[in-house]
């Protein structure tokens, strides 16, 4: 058992599904260059106000109740992709048969999604949530399947055996439907005799070529004239080619007008990420990753864009996830607190958003671990801290392989490699069983001043920090442990543990000479 998916009126479908509230408005489709733009594509309120395919744009905008959109490849690749989303959820056998069709196998699924009539219901309401409006056929091979769907509307359910008296009141133009893909000259000019051939015999549905004698259809059309009357018949049998690529999950909106202001263009955002969301989860996919590009009136590239490869007009923004999530209203949050710190400086023209797809996340809270805030939630708090603070100044440390002082840099904040880490510390001080003693670095490190003896301090005083002064009991060094020894300033620093007398106590310091200035530095105290 096979079930096809058709997308009547493919090019205005796609972009209906971009923008909606077309729904209800006299829409003509457009392409070519000027001056010579013609109406490729109407639905049935233009056609009602005599908009007709071939009219040249200027004649159609003498009509100001129609609305015209140039034709978008990209608009129509992304509905085609979310298509083969619908039919991949429910077939894992699907054959990408053209832009506007798809058709799956749906052997064995009875068990999971019902009866064949419950299926295509189910299937024609997915695709809907998906944007698209489809007409849905089952049938007992995959080409009655697919004409099926082409010739009637809403949902058909072909019994086995009863193709040809189902499929018998179809024109015979149904047999010659394409997608949106454009034959080439000799397959029109062949597609165009055989319809005039047709004609000339009478020929105008599938009952009346499935009542020919076949010996003498072959005569006169060959081998072709047999496939179609197999067509006509439902009786054509041929296997399944799969599609086989991997998924694409991107989204692209064409304004008519720039945009300027932040506010309109977190509203089309907000439609792109709902739509994704939606075909991620039709294959129960997360996202990780959110690429944000937008194609500007004018835009002069910085250093930094040039470096990535952004191309001429174009700001392009990738916000990375510490977990998969699948939240349209987190993700536009964290992209609107995005935007606000990197406006894209210009007018913007066309939205275009790619999520990589990733598996759900799995994880199991622990009996006796402290409860932890939700990811979306966390993640949230952060892009709203790095919105006042600074990218640079939120996440958590991460020590550098260095003897440079204040070797350490931010990154962002991951909870599970957090936990990880925290794991191998405790390991680490189970197999060491010996205390380390930290070091509080001072900011800014406090001037001193220095009593040597024999090349060594022997009394220290501090003007800012009363409590640090006092005899030195103790000392080791010097060290001269700054590293990078490529750069310019490296080994330009004596460094000395010491320990100071006080009235009451006696306090460990870190003392630091800078042999290029002469200067001595209580860098910190030790716990």
């Amino acid at each position: 058992m096979f079930a096809s998916i058709f997308v009547p009126n493919f090019s205005v479908a796609a972009v209906l599904r971009a923008e909606p509230e077309l729904l209800d408005r006299a829409l003509g489709i457009f392409e070519g260059k000027p001056p010579l733009e013609k109406i490729v594509a109407v639905n049935e309120g233009a056609k009602r106000m005599g908009i007709e395919i071939a009219m040249t744009k200027a004649q159609a905008e003498l009509c100001s109740e129609v609305v015209l959109r140039a034709r978008s490849p990209r608009q129509e690749s992304t509905a085609h992709a979310a298509l083969l989303d619908c039919a991949q959820s429910f077939s894992p056998w699907v054959e990408d048969a053209a832009g506007d069709t798809a058709i799956l196998d749906l052997a064995g699924m009875e068990s999971l999604f019902g009866a064949p009539r419950e299926m295509a219901e189910a299937i024609s309401n997915r695709a809907a949530d998906l944007g698209l409006e489809t007409n849905v056929a089952v049938a007992s091979n995959p080409d009655a399947a697919m004409l099926a769907a082409r010739g009637f509307s809403d949902v058909t359910i072909i019994p086995s055996g009863k193709e040809t008296e189902q499929l018998g009141s179809l024109p015979i133009a149904v047999l010659f439907a394409k997608g949106h893909e454009e034959e080439k000259d000799e397959a029109q000019k062949r597609t165009g005799e055989i319809l005039a051939t047709f004609e000339r015999w009478g020929v105008r549905d599938f009952h009346a070529l499935a009542a020919l004698p076949p010996v003498a259809l072959s005569e006169r059309l060959g081998q072709e004239g047999l496939r179609l009357q197999r067509l006509a018949r439902g009786a054509a049998s041929r296997t399944l080619v799969p599609r086989e690529e991997p998924p694409i999950f991107e989204e692209t909106i064409e304004v008519e007008f720039p945009i300027v202001l932040l506010e309109p263009l977190a509203f089309l955002l907000n439609r792109l990420l709902d739509l994704i969301c939606a075909r991620l989860t039709t294959r129960a996919f997360y996202t990780q990753e959110l690429r944000l590009t937008l194609d500007l009136e004018s835009f002069s590239l910085s250093n930094r864009q040039s470096e990535i490869g952004c191309r001429p007009n174009q700001f392009q923004r990738t916000l990375r996830l510490p977990l998969p999530m699948l939240d349209p209203k987190l993700f536009l949050e964290l992209l609107q607190l995005d935007l606000n710190a990197h406006p894209p400086g210009a007018p913007i023209k066309k939205i275009h958003l790619i999520a990589e797809p990733a598996r759900p996340r799995s994880a199991q809270g622990g009996l006796f671990l402290p409860p932890s805030p939700e990811p979306e939630k966390l993640e949230l708090t952060l892009a709203r801290i790095a919105g006042l603070v600074g990218e640079s100044h939120v996440g958590s440390m991460e020590l550098l392989d260095t003897h440079r002082t204040d070797g350490f840099r931010m990154r962002r904040f991951i909870p599970n490699a957090a936990r990880l880490s925290q794991k191998q510390q405790h390991s680490d001080a189970e197999e060491n069983e010996c205390a380390v003693a930290a070091l509080r670095i001072f900011r800014p490190a406090l001037r001193a001043k220095v009593t040597l003896e024999n090349g060594g301090p022997a009394y220290v005083a501090c003007t800012k920090k009363k409590e640090v002064h006092g005899a030195v009991v103790w000392k080791a060094g010097p060290w001269r442990s700054s590293g990078d020894w490529w750069e310019r300033e490296a080994w330009s620093r004596d460094e000395w543990d010491i320990a100071l007398q006080n009235k009451t106590d006696v306090a460990l310091y870190r003392l630091v000479h800078d042999l290029l200035s002469g200067g001595w530095f209580i860098e910190g105290t030790y716990d």
